[in-house]
């Protein structure tokens, strides 16, 4: 396995666009298709909110109850949440849209949105949009990049990565894209994310392979602490690779699965390096805990702990923070055999050990606070289990973005 250029249409038989609908920004790509020249199989995760937008209502239905899936149309810049009838109408719209001018079934559709929690779609835009996708789709890289830049929102940086790999000895390859910024705190699912692959797999090995890899990858970030009503991860499987089918897990279903969690932990930390107004990355990973589960709940209770990211703002070693982010995580460990290092710039430094404080320069801690990318590392010394979380540091600009996001 191993990365190669481009995103969501990297896998044979995918193609791509991004244009500008002006369904709420003006003079910037604000939708986008996915579409396989094949019929594919569906895999996906959704919200936990008990408020779930219209477009994950209609997802979620397809994805279970339809033979296949063929296209996504995606939109940014409103929700589509909390639009009661309007809102699944105007997903309905768009899929008769899609279906007529892409000649599949309005039931092979899935639709996506992200945006202002609340506003009405403007379908007649939502049509118009759908129009030009269809005829500007490719399967270029230039086409998948297109695509990812018009899911953004508050996202700085487009998100997308492609691998490839063998399956029964035909080469395979995986290309995703995401979009998140910010209201980034998944359970079961991220923001929005796609994912196209050619591998020939069965439909429930593909949703059993995506509900473990979002455990470890999209499950261990946060930005912010907040869930949102329309977080959604989807598959498609076209089988254009040509493999034989993997019906049972074995060599081939491993070499999917960990390509499936490269892309998944590369985009996951990708959003939680974009999170609103950060500055930095900010990583924990907890070594040598009891259980599997001690050992993510550790990890994520630092990372989403906002004296801890305003800490890693700072650039202030003051690793106390960081020990009471632990102790009220409801992991029960010792205190006095923790060791606390920070990571940052190729250097490392403990400052917590043995139920003291270590001798440390405050000067070299400061400049390592400073990398673009900073690590808490822990180890617990009472297992053998590991975990890494990802989040970001908590600054002054988070706060001016989300308090004027409507306008």
């Amino acid at each position: 396995m191993r990365q190669i250029e481009g995103g969501i249409t990297a896998a044979k038989g995918f193609e791509a666009a991004g244009v500008e609908a002006g369904v709420k920004y003006q003079n910037r790509k604000d939708m986008a298709l996915i579409y396989s020249e094949a019929p594919c199989r569906a895999a996906g995760t959704f919200t936990s909110n008990v408020v779930k937008a219209a477009p994950v209502l209609w997802d979620k239905k397809i994805v279970e109850e339809s033979p296949f899936v063929q296209a996504v149309v995606v939109n940014s810049g409103i929700a589509n949440a909390c639009t009661g009838k309007q809102g699944m109408d105007a997903c309905a719209a768009e899929a008769d849209c899609a279906a007529k001018l892409l000649q599949i079934p309005r039931e092979a559709v899935l639709i996506g949105s992200t945006g202002v929690i609340g506003m009405q779609m403007p379908v007649d835009r939502l049509c118009a949009g759908i129009e030009k996708l269809a005829a500007e789709k490719a399967g270029t890289p230039e086409a998948g990049l297109s695509a990812a830049q018009a899911i953004m929102t508050t996202d700085t940086v487009h998100k997308q990565v492609a691998v490839e790999f063998t399956a029964g000895g035909k080469r395979a390859v995986i290309g995703a894209m995401c979009k998140g910024s910010g209201m980034i705190h998944p359970n079961m699912c991220t923001m929005l994310g796609y994912v196209t692959t050619d591998v020939n797999i069965s439909k429930e090995l593909l949703q059993k392979a995506l509900r473990a890899v979002v455990e470890d990858s999209f499950n261990m970030i946060s930005v912010d602490g907040d869930t949102s009503t329309n977080d959604t991860l989807l598959v498609l499987a076209n089988g254009l690779a040509g493999n034989e089918e993997i019906r049972e897990e074995g060599e081939d279903y491993a070499a999917f699965y960990e390509a499936l969690e490269y892309v998944a932990k590369f985009l996951a930390r990708k959003m939680a390096g974009d999170g609103e107004g950060a500055t930095c990355l900010f990583e924990t990973k907890v070594v040598n805990a009891a259980t599997k589960q001690d050992a993510r709940t550790l990890a994520k209770s630092v990372i989403c702990s906002s004296l801890c990211k305003a800490a890693i703002y700072g650039h202030d070693c003051n690793f106390g923070r960081f020990l009471c982010a632990l102790g009220y995580s409801g992991v029960t460990f010792d205190p006095d055999r923790v060791d606390l290092f920070f990571e940052g710039n190729g250097s490392r430094i403990q400052v917590y050990g043995d139920g003291a404080p270590k001798e440390y320069s405050e000067e070299e801690a400061t400049k390592l606070l400073s990398a673009p990318e900073v690590t808490v590392y822990v180890d617990m010394h009472s297992g053998s289990e590991t975990a890494t979380a990802w989040g970001c540091d908590l600054s002054y600009d988070y706060v001016k973005i989300n308090a004027d996001y409507r306008s």
